[in-house]
């Protein structure tokens, strides 16, 4: 069976994008068929793997993107033919890895995508309808989510099975937490047929910061949260370092960012098996 989670945190800037791209990078490296699911307007999900040059020449193809999946079927093309059914082949970017046939696949947005939240009706479905058409062939699907609840939140939820959840140990790293356990226990409310599990909190982009005063309160604050909702807390952080933003330039894996240290590699790979072993992948 697919697994699918989604990275979600109500507040911006903890490094949810970071996170979910070198996660589908360093997963497909385990033999995993991976398909990540950029469901944020600002598309930087796709442009960290596609690469900024290739997503721009992908914009300018006029081929279509996740907005598609939403508005349920895809435009004619230039001034003759007709609307068409969506076609998630048709959505879906190819082998898209950093190193050729690597097993990464990609449905990418764009900023059309925040026209869905002006009518909204009906459309929380069909995200999980169209992965439900393509998910035999992959092992996990990464869906990278905007950080507000909106339609686009509750797309998420009906497409997920899980949640992680990615926070920076900074001032007011619990802010988006107590509004994202209510968003989860109002859906799970409304659509009891349908279960969602939060596996783990990561503290994202760690650094120096974090050892001192105020970095340790937002850890005891988090982790006191966490406790108060049984929410895990994965034991490996995703230390700052240069490298991830460089990767996200370079459209690369850490592996493959060019003067990436080996810690680095070597920390977010320990985080990597953590992550899978609790989604119980195989690999």
């Amino acid at each position: 069976m697919t697994t699918v989670v989604s990275l979600i945190n109500m507040k911006g800037g903890v490094g949810k994008t970071t996170l979910a791209t070198q996660l589908a990078h360093a997963a497909y490296t385990d033999k995993l068929r991976i398909l990540a699911v950029d469901l944020d307007p600002q598309s930087n999900l796709s442009q960290s793997i596609m690469g900024p040059k290739g997503y721009a020449e992908h914009l300018q193809s006029g081929l279509p993107t996740v907005v598609q999946i939403f508005d349920d079927y895809i435009p004619a093309g230039g001034a003759i033919g007709a609307p068409r059914p969506i076609d998630m082949d048709a959505v879906i970017v190819k082998n898209v890895g950093y190193l050729r046939d690597t097993p990464l696949d990609l449905i990418p947005s764009r900023q059309e995508l925040s026209r869905t939240l002006k009518n909204p009706t009906g459309k929380e479905r069909r995200l999980a309808k169209g992965l439900s058409r393509v998910g035999g062939r992959y092992d996990l699907v990464i869906i990278d989510c905007a950080p507000t609840e909106s339609i686009l939140t509750d797309a998420a939820y009906f497409a997920s099975r899980y949640v992680i959840v990615p926070v920076k140990p900074e001032f007011m790293a619990t802010i988006g937490l107590p509004l994202l356990a209510r968003s989860i226990q109002e859906f799970q409310l409304e659509n009891d047929d349908h279960e969602i599990t939060i596996i783990g909190l990561v503290f994202n982009h760690s650094s120096s910061y974090s050892d001192g005063p105020e970095g340790r309160e937002s850890i005891r604050e988090v982790r006191k949260l966490a406790k108060g909702h049984r929410w895990p807390i994965f034991k490996n952080r995703v230390k700052y370092s240069a490298s991830y933003p460089k990767a996200a330039r370079e459209g690369a894996p850490l592996s493959r960012t060019s003067f990436a240290q080996y810690h680095v590699i070597d920390d977010f790979h320990e985080l990597k098996d953590e992550i899978l072993d609790a989604l119980g992948l195989e690999r």
